[in-house]
């Protein structure tokens, strides 16, 4: 299961508030180590419910244990949302109305979460990684799987990246080039990702040689100098719930285009927890931009097949008899491909 590979550490900074759950309609580090008992909770309720697909995991400030079968442990940082200044205002109180929304805007963006999506494309990269090093007989499934995550020797760009939990897991395994992009107003660029990215290569022995960058990007904002640079410079591009604001998927069309390279694919993963109709509707814009599905599929993130392997099934943008319980089980896996 693929939560199970979570556990939360010690909190770092235990006077950190709670993230509020998210509404997905439209680090100090001088604190004393906290285990509290939520810490403890939070780390086994993959284990006891089971039949739970928890869409998000983490809160702000926290450091959580990634345990990957073939990397070792990963400390991944979950990013931290801006907090108000404690400076008393000197104006008439307005200056502090527009911090408390500025905060509340970045809130919205969610960074400060690992997505379920993120540990779909993660565990993904690492398996084919796997089924490649060892060289063994495959299955058509882990066939299909190699040809869909490989990233050996490809330029890797990942939008709306938050931890970039997938960045890391396409670093290790040996892309030529990581590139983490998020909003430029996300709290994960002021050095979360930065620490998840050096933290973890620094302990690799060799270290690897994928060249890793981090760059703020607005999606469909296409003229700054990241953008004017990087044209067509990457052969994959994740997507990994991305989808829940339906007024950007017009801008996020326009990123893949742009930063897409000749041949070049992007991976979409999306769980339901926004429910079927917005991401189905993210298909049928993208369809419209230039893009055509080349696999797509919903994959069951809770249970797997008597071999071990994940249990797909076919994409539906409705199921009439589909319970929510059910719903959250389920995400698509999909890959765009330019139409020919």
């Amino acid at each position: 299961m693929l939560q199970s590979r979570l556990q939360a550490l010690p909190r770092r900074n235990p006077t950190t508030p709670a993230a509020p759950a998210p509404d997905l309609e439209d680090q100090n580090t001088e604190h004393e180590l906290d285990e509290s008992p939520e810490d403890i909770l939070e780390s086994f309720l993959a284990h006891l419910c089971p039949d739970d697909a928890t869409a998000w995991h983490g809160d702000p400030g926290q450091h959580l244990l990634y345990s990957s079968p073939h990397y070792g442990d990963l400390e991944i940082a979950v990013p931290s949302y801006p907090e108000q200044s404690n400076k008393p205002s000197e104006t008439n109180g307005q200056e502090k109305d527009n911090d408390a929304n500025d905060v509340d805007d970045s809130r919205k963006l969610f960074a400060h979460f690992v997505w379920n999506s993120g540990l779909v494309v993660a565990e993904g990269v690492e398996n084919a990684d796997i089924l490649q090093t060892e060289g063994t007989a495959v299955t058509e499934t882990q066939l299909e799987s190699i040809d869909i995550w490989n990233v050996k020797g490809e330029s890797v760009l990942e939008l709306g990246a938050g931890a970039a939990l997938p960045s890391l897991i396409c670093a290790l395994a040996n892309a030529s080039k990581v590139t983490a992009t998020d909003h430029p107003s996300s709290p994960a660029l002021t050095g979360t990702i930065a620490f998840n990215m050096e933290h973890n290569l620094s302990k690799r022995t060799p270290r690897p040689s994928t060249e890793v960058s981090i760059y703020p990007h607005e999606w469909g904002v296409l003229t700054d100098t990241f953008a004017e640079q990087n044209k067509g410079g990457y052969s994959r591009i994740i997507a990994a719930d991305c989808f829940w604001m339906a007024s950007q998927h017009e801008n996020l069309t326009r990123t893949m285009q742009w930063f897409l390279a000749p041949g070049g694919k992007v991976w979409i993963v999306a769980g339901f927890h926004t429910g079927r109709p917005i991401v189905a509707g993210f298909f049928e814009k993208a369809l419209n931009n230039g893009f055509e599905i080349e696999t797509i599929f919903e994959r069951d993130q809770v249970e797997r097949d008597e071999n071990g392997e994940e249990i797909r099934r076919e994409w539906l943008p409705v199921r009439d008899d589909e319970s929510i319980e059910r719903r959250r089980r389920w995400c698509v896996v999909a890959v765009l491909k330019r139409k020919e």
